[in-house]
């Protein structure tokens, strides 16, 4: 039965986005919705960024219909959340707003998840040496947390299939690891949004005249979805011994979305370290810099995936190591961070053999005209 329910709930949220997708298209069109071009962005044509529009349809429809008489206490609160997202991230995508109104509607859905579904942290699981906590200390952890992974994935979204990319491969581990562990009615939502997602992927990635972007409309909404899930993963995890039993779920969890979290802290370092606003628009994302080397967005893409996927199994095999989970974390971030910075090394190191290549004919230049 519940094979059949996450079955239906991930074809019913592709079939929804796939039929939907084109009059959205039609509409973006009619009424000239686009995303503007500019220097930074990678794209040179004018597309609707309504694709998030979709997935939100397919997503709620699909979990709503798939969990039909399956008690799940925290859903209500999980779809109110992404309503708010869903309408604070569709005004952007049409009006634009400033940065400090949406983190405080962020805030807003973050305390209604956390707050009101209690949807939130209880345990560390050891990290700092900390285990069970406090309600206020919850709230604070688990609060930041949802935002934190709402604006990585909201960050991550620069080229052609890759914040859908990478929440299909969150959604699927997330998703494969409740159904075994026997939570069906996660399982059902990961699958939701990862069949959303399937059919959000082949317009955005495959599409010609049919192209479009999901927007702050679908990147806010994924990251929601996924800050909820990963909460619900690192709570069932407490106490829980057997074969499906993760014992360092915070840093498996970490490993999960590793590629738009260590994205989002290298951005951010590197704009606060050229006294720049966290917040503000630049071309230091990983993508902007792998597409120095591959200029066709879905080699980025899969480079990326394969990365998130690699390090994701890292992180198991360490897991099954038990070393301390600090330092499990540790090895994550750096390993992470090292790579993150690969493409800007071999970009000076490009641009220095090009400045000595410059240097060299000059100079050959000059000594022709005296020595010859």
């Amino acid at each position: 039965m519940e094979i059949t329910l996450t079955t239906i709930a991930f074809f019913l949220g592709f079939i929804l986005v796939v039929f939907t997708i084109p009059p959205i298209i039609r509409v973006g069109h009619a009424k000239r919705l686009f995303d503007p071009v500019n220097e930074r962005k990678l794209h040179k044509k004018t597309i609707p960024p309504l694709g998030g529009v979709a997935i939100f349809i397919g997503f709620v429809i699909a979990t709503v219909v798939a969990t039909d008489g399956i008690r799940f206490d925290e859903l209500k609160y999980i779809l109110a959340s992404v309503i708010v997202m869903f309408f604070i991230g569709l005004k952007d995508d049409l009006m634009d707003i400033s940065a400090l109104k949406k983190l405080i509607v962020q805030i807003f859905a973050a305390f209604l998840l956390v707050g009101m579904g209690d949807l939130r942290f209880t345990n560390l699981h050891g990290v700092f040496g900390i285990y069970d906590i406090g309600i206020v200390l919850s709230l604070i952890i688990s609060v930041f947390a949802v935002i934190v992974i709402i604006n990585a994935f909201n960050l991550i979204d620069g080229i052609d299939g890759l914040a859908s990319g990478l929440a299909m491969t969150s959604t699927f581990i997330l998703g494969y690891w409740f159904y075994v562990a026997g939570h069906y009615t996660y399982a059902i939502m990961a699958l939701a949004l990862a069949g959303s997602l399937a059919g959000f992927f082949v317009f955005n990635v495959f599409g010609d005249k049919h192209k479009l972007f999901m927007g702050d409309t679908g990147s806010l909404i994924i990251g929601l979805i996924i800050a909820a899930m990963i909460i619900k993963f690192n709570e069932l995890n407490i106490n829980i011994t057997g074969e499906h039993a993760i014992a360092a779920s915070p840093a498996v969890s970490f490993a999960i979305i590793i590629i738009p979290l260590i994205d989002t802290m290298r951005v951010m370092a590197i704009r606060i370290k050229s006294k720049k606003s966290p917040f503000s628009a630049d071309n230091n994302h990983i993508h902007h810099r792998l597409f120095y080397f591959f200029k066709k967005h879905i080699v980025i893409t899969s480079i990326l995936v394969a990365s998130n996927i690699v390090l994701f199994l890292f992180s198991l095999y360490l897991n099954n190591t038990r070393i301390n989970v600090n330092y499990q974390l540790l090895i994550l971030v750096v390993t992470s961070i090292l790579i993150s910075f690969v493409p800007s090394v071999f970009i000076r190191l490009s641009e220095d053999r090009k400045n000595k290549v410059v240097l060299k004919s000059r100079w050959s230049s000059i000594s022709r005209l005296f020595f010859w």
